[in-house]
């Protein structure tokens, strides 16, 4: 059996520099995939340079439930929203999971899926969700996986050794949800390339480690501005990513172990 590894970078679209640099990412580096945050404004047209300047890499959908404004109007999804039309912050969704009406949350998740496919002309390689929403509770895994069944895509597979609380409870169904379901998905997902944890040092350890069959490791790079620095606190360490990502050192590691980098649509 082979290696096949997809390192997949979450958040295009989050803003015009932080796309620009995981399209370099892939250009001069190893990312091969990507997930996309269609509720941000710019993201449809940072997805058509993305089309035109990197066709080979993989473009899948960021669902989100825990940023910025969603697609549809506030009356629509009031149980998911502020009261100015805004999503409610990570803390303040956990607090409210079971105040979720499961029907606005669909609704917005599927107006995200098609203003990607809108934009690309073609339906995701793979859904995955901002902050892991879509694990943190068996009703959103539920829902994702309905999408991703409709829609005939690959998911990021939730289960790692490194559980957090948030996701207990949906691991605890996990297991019987994908056995329902069956969706492609990696057979590994690693998330410890974040943070202070993003060394190359790390990242080289995580590529030796790679088994056979498929493998995706999680990243952040790209270019941020001033603006995008005082609104998010994962900031500077997104440069310092795409640093390590563009790295030749890593490519030739991935190639000196007979590594395949592929897409989620290669499962």
């Amino acid at each position: 059996m082979s290696k096949r590894l997809i390192i997949n970078s979450d958040d295009y679209g989050r803003s015009p520099d932080i796309s620009r640099g995981i399209r370099e990412s892939h250009l001069h580096g190893v990312v091969s995939s990507t997930t996309c945050m269609m509720n941000i404004p710019t993201t449809a047209a940072d997805i058509r340079i993305a089309l035109r300047e990197t066709p080979k890499l993989g473009l899948g959908v960021h669902l989100v439930l825990t940023a910025e404004n969603p697609i549809l109007p506030r009356d629509q999804l009031k149980t998911i929203t502020n009261e100015d039309g805004s999503f409610l912050k990570l803390a303040v969704l956990l607090s409210k999971l079971d105040q979720i009406d499961m029907s606005e949350v669909k609704a917005e998740w599927r107006a995200q899926i098609e203003a990607f496919i809108n934009a690309a002309g073609r339906k995701p390689t793979h859904l995955d969700s901002h902050h892991h929403s879509s694990f943190f509770s068996p009703a959103l895994f539920r829902g994702m996986l309905e999408f991703a069944k409709e829609y005939d895509c690959a998911i990021r597979f939730p289960f790692t050794n490194n559980i957090s609380s948030e996701l207990k409870e949906t691991f605890k169904e996990g297991p019987s949800l994908l056995k329902e379901f069956t969706p492609r998905h990696p057979d590994v997902f690693i998330v410890d390339f974040y943070d202070e944890q993003a060394t190359q040092e790390i990242l080289l350890s995580m590529i030796n480690d790679v088994k056979d069959g498929s493998t995706e490791i999680m990243c952040h790079p790209g270019y941020v501005d001033d603006a995008f620095a005082k609104e998010s606190s994962y900031n500077s360490q997104r440069e310092t990513e795409l640093n390590i990502l563009t790295d030749p050192t890593i490519k030739r590691a991935i190639q000196e172990r007979s590594i395949e980098l592929i897409t989620f649509a290669n499962l």
